[in-house]
């Protein structure tokens, strides 16, 4: 089979309801709202946009890219399922996608999606809402979905030293063969996808609901929690401790998402519940170096671009999409953002810490604006989810619709 652009929809953080869905181009009618999208490696992509169509709720969005074949995975009724949405080599002369949709083959899954990501081109690990951790395996030869392993009860609330049920997987990332679980019950587990039991596990690393995680290092992890903490994890340390603990000043408000920097690993940026974009810089202080007004609402997702991280990309469920750009040619460049009667917004680099020296955090005379643009400027439904690599945005609505814009910086 052709290599593939994948995208893996999830199901369960709770959905909007304001306004109306944007026009759609292109459409896949498949089930519920998307609410969250896994960062995956995505290639160039022929067609400019396609617009999927939805009737249910998701929480997550996973995109993969190969060559000429585009391919979706999504959750509907608690059944992941991978679709084909044609050639990417189909486009038109203005780069307008064609190609009927068509399901490949699907799967059953229990309880909601809560995350996903692609362990390699084939497997995909699942995060459920009854605290198990799943790995599917796409077998391309013949267009099926098994369940390869399974690690039951990952996660779980204990009550007086009895497991009273399983709790929500919040959060997985893989770096092959590792994968790295958290949980509302403040666990965090390391798993090899070889091998039948967890490698380690951390049974009281949070007093409260860890969010996301991330890979900071091959032996290091990120976590955010419910309570305004990022905290940095050595996992060849075998105390059950955190090996640094940073937070915001003032009320503890949730964090939702954390990315790294991808070349520069000491930077790091989360989004929490008031909307707010934080820059951190692990090397030096306790507290971020930046605190940037965002959104009115949640920030459920917060991703750098992974081969051009003067860029950055947040979604809200106040509706908005936002590109944050800090290249050196960005006074040049039109902004459209559409929020609070705002055309433009740009943003000081005065207002940061000049004593870090990045494309984020820079004391350089051609860096002095940050533009920011509303993506979707039209959108007034939640944004629970996206993914960028290359060119292509790849971003999941309560609108009923995953949309993907194939020509990011055209």
């Amino acid at each position: 089979m052709a290599p593939a652009l994948r995208l893996a929809v999830p199901c369960s953080r709770p959905q909007g309801s304001r306004g109306t869905a944007p026009a759609p181009g292109s459409v896949i009618p498949l089930g519920k709202p998307s609410l969250r999208l896994g960062r995956l490696p995505l290639e160039p992509c022929a067609a400019r946009s396609v617009s999927l169509s939805l009737a249910e709720p998701y929480c997550s969005v996973l995109s993969k890219a190969f060559s000429s074949k585009c391919s979706i995975v999504s959750v509907q009724d608690n059944r992941i399922s991978i679709w084909s949405a044609g050639d990417l080599g189909n486009a038109g002369l203005n780069g307008e996608y064609h190609g009927e949709p068509h399901l490949l083959c699907d799967i059953q899954h229990n309880g909601d999606v809560m995350d996903m990501q692609f362990l390699d081109q084939e497997r995909i690990v699942v995060a459920s809402s009854t605290g198990t951790v799943t790995i599917f395996r796409h077998h391309q030869n013949n267009q099926t979905l098994s369940a390869d392993h399974r690690w039951a009860k990952a996660h779980y609330h204990v009550d007086q030293d009895t497991s009273s049920g399983g709790a929500a997987c919040t959060g997985v990332v893989c770096n092959n063969p590792e994968i790295v679980t958290v949980g509302e019950d403040g666990r965090i587990n390391l798993f090899r996808a070889d091998q039948k039991d967890a490698v380690r596990t951390i049974d009281n690393a949070d007093s409260s609901t860890l969010h996301a995680v991330t890979f900071l290092r091959t032996t290091e992890i990120l976590t955010v929690n419910s309570i305004g903490q990022l905290k940095i994890w050595d996992l060849r340390q075998q105390r059950n401790e955190p090996s640094q603990i940073f937070s915001l000043a003032g009320d503890r408000v949730p964090l939702h998402c954390v990315d790294r920097h991808p070349n520069q690993q000491h930077i790091v940026a989360t989004g929490g519940q008031d909307g707010m974009l934080s820059i951190w810089d692990i090397r030096q202080g306790t507290m971020p170096v930046s605190l940037l007004n965002a959104h009115e609402a949640e920030m459920w997702e917060v991703h750098f671009h992974p081969s051009d991280p003067d860029h950055l990309f947040t979604c809200s469920e106040d509706g908005s999409l936002w590109h944050w750009d800090t290249s050196t040619n960005v006074s040049e460049k039109p902004s459209f953002l559409h929020q609070g009667g705002r055309s433009t917004a740009y943003l000081s680099h005065s207002t940061m810490n000049q004593s870090v020296v990045s494309a984020w955090l820079s004391n350089d005379p051609t860096k002095d604006r940050m533009e920011i643009t509303n993506l979707i400027p039209n959108q007034t439904l939640s944004v629970n989810s996206l993914d960028v690599l290359g060119p292509c945005l790849v971003y999941g609505t309560d609108a009923e619709a995953i949309y993907v814009n194939r020509q990011l910086f055209a």
